[in-house]
């Protein structure tokens, strides 16, 4: 296919597999992070790591400050990220959902594109092996997709229509895995937990990490992710 794409890059394992996905499908990668107030900001240098290893033409980390809005606990210190929950697929909305998050995230990496003349744009989002996050559905997708050649002078003009692109969206987490180990993905770059210790570690018991190690059980795969308890 090839030409230039916006990837979404949070250093976690589906947005490293969406950018090696991408790669694959032959684009000139330019991958974008966002440092959001997040308490788990260990996740920047892990997206730094695969942008290196994964060789993109430029990756930028763009510094927002989701935290002064809150409404997560992701972004809000004083709410405890959830721990040992039996199935994260199932039940309300956490509160680790972010409000917006995605919405914005696009948004940027849309504002990118345009800037660069490109109209791919990939993000890792899931619909299978997801903890209920409404950002993370295919009809999101799909509104975001019509927004963006309704919003922008490159689609109205003509130059070209925007196109999101979610490569993982249906596949579960053994999947995804699977198809990352294939495309050569190095999972001990990656970071997914949601409540890391200082010392960067993955605390094993939040819904990122349960999905995780789950999915590389599945897979018949070891998790070179670094847990407190190893």
């Amino acid at each position: 296919m090839g030409g230039k794409a916006v990837i979404l890059l949070s250093g976690g394992l589906d947005s490293s597999t969406t950018l090696a996905a991408a790669k694959e499908q032959g684009f000139s990668c330019y991958a974008l992070s966002f440092r959001y107030g997040q308490r788990h900001a260990v996740e920047i240098a892990s997206a730094q790591r695969v942008a290196a290893a994964m060789g993109v033409v430029e990756h930028r980390v763009i510094s927002i400050d989701l935290s002064q809005f809150g409404g997560s606990a992701l972004t809000n210190p004083t709410l405890a990220v959830p721990k040992d929950n039996p199935d994260p697929t199932v039940g309300e909305i956490p509160i680790t959902y972010v409000p917006a998050r995605n919405l914005i995230f696009l948004s940027y990496a849309l504002a990118w594109a345009e800037a660069i003349n490109a109209f791919d744009l990939f993000i890792g989002v899931n619909c299978s092996d997801y903890s209920g996050y409404p950002d993370c559905r295919p009809e999101f997708i799909e509104a975001f997709e019509t927004l963006a050649n309704r919003a922008t002078a490159a689609a109205i003009e003509g130059r070209g229509q925007f196109r999101i692109h979610t490569p993982i969206l249906r596949m579960t987490k053994a999947e995804i895995i699977r198809m990352g180990t294939r495309l050569g993905v190095d999972y001990s770059l990656t970071h997914s937990c949601y409540d890391p210790t200082t010392e960067g570690l993955a605390c094993g018991r939040c819904d990122s990490c349960i999905l995780r190690r789950k999915g590389f059980a599945q897979a018949g795969l070891v998790d070179p992710m670094r847990y407190v308890e190893t």
